[in-house]
């Protein structure tokens, strides 16, 4: 096989729709794989996509046909079949090779493969792909197939096209056009490898490799027969392909296989696969880590659970959701995704839910997850919205879904596929069954044809119809003691203490926003003065009403901010403030809850979200408190039977016994009252300690808290009182910044003269390059702390970092 890479030389130009002037039919200097937005503003004939309000002034691009056009040499080398693979066209496209169409696509989320034997030549050639206006496009088809319900404003759901890339609540609009993955000509003779399906189990200590191996004939009335070897440690099997056959199955057993574990519980063992066909005729390879997955949804005493084992294991799941980690995705490489799923295991996270409105990610995402032990949970790409069940998008669902379960099929970090994200409970109970008045809206999708094909491809997964699914069809999708919820009363209608009227089995998304890094921000919108109702600050707000629901949302917690500075602070302090109260509680529930994967891990572009790092790669209060709540050991305080309780965690191999020390304190350190209670925890798993009512009753909760330790287990400082109701010292903290040691590192050492809540160093604040190690830091009197900042040119004085608008904490909004 011989194959010509395409991705150089390429334009792009506007071929109809409401074109500016200078910029139409004009030939563009265009990168591939890459997006027309990139090129046109590196052509500098837009201004940057993300800054201030240029969102609307861009919407035009999303209305224009485009057209991509390179020349390339080729000479014929004798081979029977010539092709041109594209691996991603986005979305609309037509393909002309030489003059001669030769092939038209319509989804983005799937490669295809078009016979261009007849129009290619020797020496130079011509390849041009049109690109029809998406926008339009999505709309025309959407009255013409019957309009159906969908979040946002463009009806994107009926397209195979990114679902986000039309502007979410979180999302901006930049619905265009481009060659996104790479594109290329392949010649080869006889025949090649189609793709391989290496799915593995495990029987009795041996691991257990069956690889399905599909085959491409050259030429079906010469077809010969053909010989597949298949190694994996160390050992080979073949099989003979008889002549005209398009398939072989090769099974291999490896004696004391090491399994693949999910971080945490295990090595993440991997074993390199390879695929010959014909000796050198062609080759596939790739990677599987022998293990088993079991997700339990069996009906039980409290109603039905969901409940992943890996090995047999019980793994209680601290998660995320992953969406696209750039607006435009081409710019996401391995290095940016390497520091992403980074911030996912820094955090103490072992899963990350891949969602239904964007896409299925790159190899490099799967890889990095299996390397890391970080299990992935794959939505189906639906996303909040019905979705036409007839041939003209049924045929491309089906053809996407077999290569998506095709390709991902090697990688052990994949474990649950999910439907659809919220389309079931959107039929259920967002009426949208009304609307539709008998339209199909996605069902068959959902319960026929995607379970019918991992049980033809890859049995070897979970399967789940949907996200928020109770697993029966005659419950609310969307009911805490069945399968999986989301839970979003708390930020769209309550406040967040409302995350202790849910018991759930497991939580698939819930989260609170807060705006991004005030770098972020300020790099992005210029509002003056910078007001969180400024006209570009709303342009980075999508949420309906984001910006009331942050001001009800901090309002029960923390004093009303007075300046732009102290909103950013006190929004930022509340995301991460109600996120780890919902997960605290949540994980107290465990065993019976199994899981929570709060929404969301990463952003595409700088805007106010619920992310825990922004799209400047910022680690937000959130994410730090996230690291804090996710930490496999926790100790926490709940409410049980009317009175206060230590709550211990223990998701660790080795058992924990010894003495639970709760001490009530004033601000000014006085202990008030204390008590010592023997306890035991057994491997992965929790218990309840009871604390006296001497310890756990305030008597002055302005002034007082509760600090429980468990020494090697955890320790937690439990508030009686809300900031805002609180007696905290605004000049709690002595502190000293200096550059120490060899590292150029400013080192900031806070300590408290009295209480000091939820201590944070906004480390771009001090300059915009810099970073710190740690934050959201509570101190009781007389406690030191050293942050760790990185990142920070010599130039910049240590003292930068002791500022007032740098180091921050809670009792430093009370007027």
């Amino acid at each position: 096989m011989t194959a010509i890479q395409l991705s150089e030389n390429w334009t792009v130009s506007a071929t109809g729709g409401p074109v500016p002037d200078d910029i139409a039919g004009r030939g563009i200097p265009a990168e591939v794989p890459g997006s027309v937005h990139l090129d046109l503003l590196r052509a500098g004939l837009v201004a940057e996509p993300f800054d201030g309000a240029n969102e609307a002034e861009q919407q035009w691009i999303g209305d224009a046909d485009w057209r991509f056009e390179t020349t390339f040499r080729w000479h014929d080398d004798g081979s029977e079949r010539r092709e041109l693979v594209a691996e991603g066209l986005d979305t609309l496209a037509t393909v002309t090779l030489n003059g001669v169409e030769v092939g038209r696509t319509e989804n983005q989320h799937r490669s295809y493969r078009f016979d261009i034997g007849a129009a290619l030549v020797e020496g130079e050639n011509a390849l041009r792909v049109d690109f029809a206006a998406p926008v339009p496009a999505a709309a025309a088809r959407s009255e013409e197939h019957g309009p159906r319900p969908h979040v946002n404003h463009h009806p994107y759901n009926a397209l195979r096209k990114m679902a986000s890339g039309f502007g979410w609540d979180w999302g901006i609009d930049v619905a265009a056009s481009g060659i996104w993955r790479p594109i290329r000509i392949e010649t080869w003779s006889t025949a090649r490898i189609a793709s391989v399906r290496p799915l593995v189990g495990v029987d009795g200590g041996a691991g257990v490799l069956d690889a399905h191996i599909a085959i491409d004939r050259a030429d079906a009335l010469t077809a010969v027969p053909l010989r597949v070897e298949v190694e994996v440690a160390g050992i080979v099997r073949a099989a003979e392909v008889a002549a005209g056959a398009t398939g072989a199955h090769v099974r291999i057993e490896v004696p004391d296989a090491e399994l693949w574990w999910p971080r945490g519980h295990g090595a993440q063992a991997l074993y390199d696969v390879a695929v010959r066909l014909d000796g050198d005729l062609d080759a596939w390879r790739g990677r599987v880590g022998f293990r088993t997955v079991r997700v339990d949804v069996a009906p039980d005493e409290h109603g039905s659970p969901f409940a992943v084992h890996v090995n047999d294991r019980l793994i209680q799941v601290r998660g995320a959701n992953w969406i696209p980690d750039h607006a435009f995705v081409t710019e996401v490489d391995r290095d940016r995704c390497e520091r992403r799923i980074g911030d996912a295991t820094e955090a103490n996270m072992n899963l990350l839910r891949v969602w239904g409105g964007g896409l299925y990610e790159s190899d490099d995402f799967y890889d990095l997850c299996d390397e890391q032990g970080v299990l992935v949970w794959q939505d189906f790409l639906f996303a909040c919205a019905a979705y036409a069940e007839e041939d003209w998008l049924a045929r491309e669902v089906e053809a996407e879904a077999r290569e998506a379960i095709t390709r991902l099929s090697p990688h052990p970090s994949l474990v649950v596929w999910n439907g659809n994200n919220e389309n079931i409970i959107g039929y259920a109970e967002w009426g949208w069954r009304a609307r539709l008045g008998g339209r199909t809206w996605g069902e068959g999708y959902y319960r026929r044809l995607l379970p019918g094909l991992l049980a033809e491809l890859d049995p070897t997964r979970f399967y789940a119809p949907g996200s928020p699914y109770s697993f029966s069809s005659y419950i609310s999708p969307n009911v805490d003691t069945h399968g999986t919820v989301h839970v979003w009363d708390v930020w769209n209608a309550k406040d967040y203490a409302a995350y202790r009227e849910w018991t759930p089995r497991f939580v698939a998304e819930f989260g609170f926003q807060g705006p991004p890094a005030w770098t972020t921000l300020v790099d992005a919108v210029h509002d003056d003065p910078l007001d969180p109702y400024g006209e570009q600050m709303l342009v980075h707000q999508k949420a309906q009403e984001g910006n009331l629901k942050l001001e009800r949302g901090y309002g029960p917690h923390l004093p009303a901010p007075r300046t732009i500075d102290d909103w950013h602070w006190a929004t930022q302090l509340n995301q991460a403030a109600a996120v780890r109260f919902g997960i605290a509680h949540f994980r107290s529930l465990a065993p019976y809850n199994t899981g929570t994967i709060v929404w969301q891990l990463n952003d595409g572009w700088p805007v106010i979200s619920w992310a825990a790092v922004d799209a400047a790669e910022r680690r937000k209060p959130l994410w730090h408190a996230l690291k804090a709540v996710y930490e496999p050991r926790l100790v926490t305080v709940q409410p049980r039977d009317g009175v206060l309780a230590a709550i211990l965690l223990n998701d660790a191999d080795e058992p924990w016994s010894g003495v639970v020390v709760a001490r009530r304190l004033a601000f000014d350190g006085a202990v008030l009252a204390e008590a010592r209670v023997a306890a035991d925890v057994g491997a992965r798993g929790t218990a309840t300690v009871a604390l006296p009512a001497g310890a756990v009753l305030a008597d002055d909760p302005a002034g007082e808290v509760l600090v429980v330790e468990a020494a090697g287990l955890g320790r937690t400082i439990h508030d009686f009182a809300e900031v805002v109701d609180q007696a905290l010292d605004r000049d709690a903290l002595d502190v000293v910044a200096a550059r120490e040691g060899s590292d150029g590192a400013v080192r900031v050492r806070v300590t408290a003269r009295s209480y000091a809540r939820d201590v944070f160093l906004l480390a771009d604040r001090g300059h915009p390059t810099a970073v710190v190690d740690s934050g959201l830091v509570s101190l009781l009197p007389g406690e030191a702390h050293e942050f760790v900042v990185s990142g920070a040119p010599a130039a910049v004085a240590p003292e930068a970092f002791a500022s007032p608008l740098v180091l921050r904490h809670a009792g430093d909004l009370a007027g």
